[in-house]
């Protein structure tokens, strides 16, 4: 007969002495650690609240113009050059770098309709109220010498917008027709038209670069092909669109601002219901620009805000605003993903940064270190109902929150008087369920 004994040694777990503690058994393996898990959540708590503490997304503001901010130009290759146009056709080009405005010119009678520079950064174009088609040095003039356009072209239809092909040199306006131009020709390579009045907004696509989009005033957005002779698609809103912007990693997707306080994200691919409905702006939503990486973009709204949204989500991760800042008409990403720049109708343009929290300055590497073990930790335990209230909380302004309410109780009262026809309904007369993505979109024509 086979017998095991339990042997243990009496050293190992009693004490000496009365006075002294009892011995406890440990694992010292730091992987195994029984106090991991809330630990690690204490230090994702005060990760969060500190993000929280340190949110100061403003950074400066830039004056000098004297009427409102109409549009903005991202310069190609500097990142500290930002060219505005406001109201009364006057244009402004920054030094972000020194917060200063290092050039300024009258371009044209009226607003400034648009400011795009050339693919090589060498020109800047710009477009106006007054039916011509600017060319200006990206370079500023010499001491003495006067601002006056390289090249004038008068068109024959009024210009609401304009647009840079990425690698050719060709560029596109909209009106009431869309035009391709050549930078070398006075004339226009061809115009497009699909029987509408006005097209108020157009941009060519970033990756697929024969590709562009318009908005126009009856509700559509249009899709064209430089190459074509005709538009490709149109795709009808219940409400019209204000500003269009293409997606820069994901060539088939875009986003419009619409006017009825949301924007949506649609595949071009299938246009008869959006990917994604951006909600939260309790006002007609003016402009959107995507970050360089795809993964977020930007949009302001005549509520007197702007809201950062992730491009996959329906709700906003962030809005800044200002007691100063009226209604915002433009906004754009800087090239670097890290700062905002609005424009709004008290003449000032605004620079935030693109995470509330982020330090500006030099970050040692052990503060780098930290900073990363800290996002991921907010990651880790994004879902935790603590660590999501204090991380979603806003302060937003009175207005928009009464705003807010106003809309949900709208929403709720709407739902309520659906589900009360469909519950009272016969049977043989049955009131389908609508999406929300397909109650926006009326029809697809091509």
């Amino acid at each position: 007969m086979k017998v095991k004994m339990i042997s243990r040694n009496p050293d190992n777990y009693v004490r000496e002495t009365k006075l002294q503690q009892h011995k406890m058994p440990r694992n010292y393996d730091p992987s195994l650690h029984p106090l991991e898990g809330p630990r690690e959540y204490v230090r994702a708590l005060n990760a969060t609240k500190l993000d929280r503490v340190f949110a100061k997304p403003f950074v400066c503001n830039l004056s000098g113009h004297r009427d409102g901010v109409s549009c903005f130009g991202k310069h190609p290759k500097q990142l500290s050059t930002l060219a505005t146009g406001a109201y009364d056709g006057e244009v402004r080009i920054w030094d972000l770098a020194n917060r200063i405005s290092s050039r300024n010119f009258v371009a044209h009678d009226g607003f400034v309709r648009g400011i795009v520079y050339t693919q090589n950064a060498a020109r800047i174009f710009t477009v106006g109220d007054d039916k011509t088609i600017k060319v200006w040095k990206a370079e500023a003039p010499e001491v003495g010498e006067d601002e006056v356009p390289v090249n004038t072209i008068l068109s024959k239809f009024g210009l609401h917008g304009i647009s840079h092909n990425r690698k050719d040199n060709k560029f596109a306006t909209c009106g009431e027709v869309c035009a391709i131009w050549d930078e070398s020709h006075n004339d226009p390579l061809k115009t497009l038209k699909w029987g509408v009045d006005t097209l108020h907004t157009i941009s060519y696509n970033p990756v697929e670069t024969s590709i562009l989009a318009c908005c126009a005033s009856d509700r559509s957005i249009i899709l064209y092909d430089q190459r074509e002779a005709q538009p490709l698609r149109k795709v009808v809103l219940t409400m019209k669109s204000n500003k269009l912007a293409w997606n820069p990693m994901e060539a088939f997707n875009f986003t419009v601002a619409n006017e009825d306080c949301n924007l949506y994200t649609f595949d071009t691919r299938k246009l008869q219901t959006p990917l994604k409905v951006h909600f939260d702006h309790v006002s007609a939503v003016t402009d959107v620009d995507y970050s360089p990486t795809g993964k977020e973009f930007v949009s302001a709204s005549y509520d007197k805000t702007i809201r950062i949204y992730n491009a996959h989500h329906s709700h906003s991760r962030d809005i800044y605003h200002t007691k100063r800042m009226q209604h915002v008409v433009c906004v754009a990403w800087s090239l670097d993903n890290r700062y905002v720049f609005s424009g709004s109708d008290e003449m000032n343009v605004r620079m935030w940064k693109a995470n509330a929290s982020e330090k500006l300055g030099v970050i040692r590497p052990r503060e780098r270190v930290n900073f990363n073990y800290q996002e991921a930790l907010k990651q880790k335990y994004a879902a935790h109902p603590q660590i999501k209230r204090i991380a979603r909380h806003r302060q937003v302004p009175r207005h928009v929150l009464n705003a807010q309410n106003k809309m949900r109780t709208v929403k709720e009262k709407e739902q309520v008087k659906e589900a009360n026809v469909r519950k009272h309904t016969k049977k043989s007369k049955k009131v389908p369920y609508v999406s929300e993505k397909k109650k926006h979109v009326l029809k697809e024509e091509v």
